[in-house]
């Protein structure tokens, strides 16, 4: 008995029409050709005598006729594949452009209003559990509360085919945490000026957000959209999905001893887990953010995340003007002051801080920082915190004791001065 011929299933003529549809409208979509050289090479697919070849793809063709390369027709199939079984209604999925463990990112069509959004989708296994499904609709309602032009708009949640969606604006850009990088594409030094422009539009997010009750809980880098809006350059802060409102007790002491934010960034109550967090964990996370953006360098470094949040809570913060010493003092007054290891040597309000940083770009004193570092001092002075030995004190309460001694050493000063002086009188 002969042996049968391997025979070798073709594909799904459905399928590999329906595939070849996608391909050419997001080759178009993401700008890699334009109408015309679409439609010259889809002609070639369906003229086989001009192609050549009865199985020509028009993935071949455009990469034959080079519109295209192999790995951006590897791409945007990669994209196809993605996509697929992710229908969204009202939605048209154009590419994704971010994956995490918690949740894919597409660049979308808003097709009821012809316009880009971006979706953010929670992967299948991760919709399955109601604790994630809860955090991730809860991101959505958070940023739906605010309305600012330094917050990435929230447009729609909801569930489609057994995905959960999360609808917001698309912003054409990338974040600061790539410009922070130093052998990324978009790697670059920032100055003074161009730092706390950035700073500023954050603070004026979070002020907006600590007015409608919302702690961020996790400012840093990776969640500072930039984009430019012709010559200027706009900040965004983004990703609400670690938000909670200061009137959501249940869930704070749901989360009672847990930390919750990113090592590099995160404040000290975060990192002990205490319940009442304010916006207070914002203003040291966005200080550790603008510490990076001024030097080059996280403000606490280790070789383990636990190692990093051990130095948030015990170890004194190198000033940012002693690593760039271009810094005005202004800058590292400021840093100091939003990075108190003890919440209540930070700015009394978001609206503080941005007072002192607008007072700086403008080439005037912090006077918000310095009343804080003043406190600090005659805190110290009075015997309230006048040592540092305990793992949850900070740089206030160690400058506080330094000028303790210096204040001891100038009034020992004034007093032999006082003495010779009258030595000089009764001898004359």
């Amino acid at each position: 008995m002969q042996n049968e011929p391997d025979v070798k299933p073709k594909p799904d003529a459905k399928s590999t029409a329906s595939m070849e549809t996608e391909l050419g409208k997001l080759i178009v979509e993401q700008g890699l050709a334009t109408q015309a050289e679409l439609r010259a090479c889809l002609d070639i697919v369906r003229d086989p005598n001009t192609a050549g070849d009865s199985n020509s793809t028009l993935g071949q063709v455009l990469v034959d006729k080079g519109v295209v390369t192999t790995s951006q027709i590897g791409r945007v199939k990669k994209t196809i594949e993605a996509t697929r079984g992710q229908e969204i209604p009202g939605y048209q999925l154009l590419a994704k452009i971010g994956s995490g463990a918690m949740a894919m990112v597409f660049k979308a069509r808003q097709i009821s209003l012809d316009r880009i959004v971006a979706i953010k989708v929670l992967p299948r296994k991760l919709s399955e559990n109601a604790e994630y499904v809860s955090m991730f609709y809860k991101e959505g309602k958070a940023a739906a509360k605010l309305n600012h032009p330094n917050i990435v708009q929230a447009i729609d949640v909801g569930e489609a085919g057994g995905f959960h969606y999360f609808v917001m604006e698309f912003i054409e850009g990338h974040d600061l945490w790539d410009e922070l990088q130093a052998d990324g594409p978009h790697a670059r030094d920032f100055t003074e000026r161009e730092a706390l422009d950035v700073i500023i539009q954050i603070a004026r997010a979070l002020e907006h957000a600590h007015s409608h009750g919302l702690i961020h809980r996790d400012v840093k880098p990776k969640n500072i959209m930039l984009t430019m809006e012709g010559d200027i350059q706009i900040a965004k802060l983004a990703d609400m999905g670690l938000a909670r409102s200061t009137e959501d007790v249940k869930s704070a002491k749901a989360e009672a001893g847990r930390a919750y934010g990113t090592p590099y960034y995160i404040s000290p109550e975060q990192i002990r887990g205490e319940v009442d967090i304010d916006f207070r964990a914002d203003i040291y996370s966005l200080g550790a953010t603008f510490y990076h953006v001024v030097t080059g360098r996280v403000p606490f470094d280790a070789e383990t995340p636990i190692a990093v949040m051990k130095k948030h809570l015990s170890e004194a913060l190198v000033p940012p003007d002693h690593i760039n010493t271009a810094l005005s003092a202004g800058i590292g007054e400021v840093v100091e002051v939003m990075m108190a290891k003890d919440r209540e040597h930070r700015y009394s309000s978001t609206s503080d801080l941005l007072v002192d940083l607008e007072a700086i770009a403008e080439g005037r004193p912090p006077l918000q920082a310095r009343k804080q570092i003043d406190a600090g001092v005659l805190s110290g002075l009075t015997g309230a915190d006048a040592t540092a030995t305990s793992e949850d004190d900070d740089g206030d309460e160690i400058r506080a004791n330094s000028d303790l001694i210096v204040y001891i050493i100038m009034l020992a000063a004034a007093l032999a001065v006082s003495i010779l002086f009258n030595v000089i009188q009764l001898v004359t």
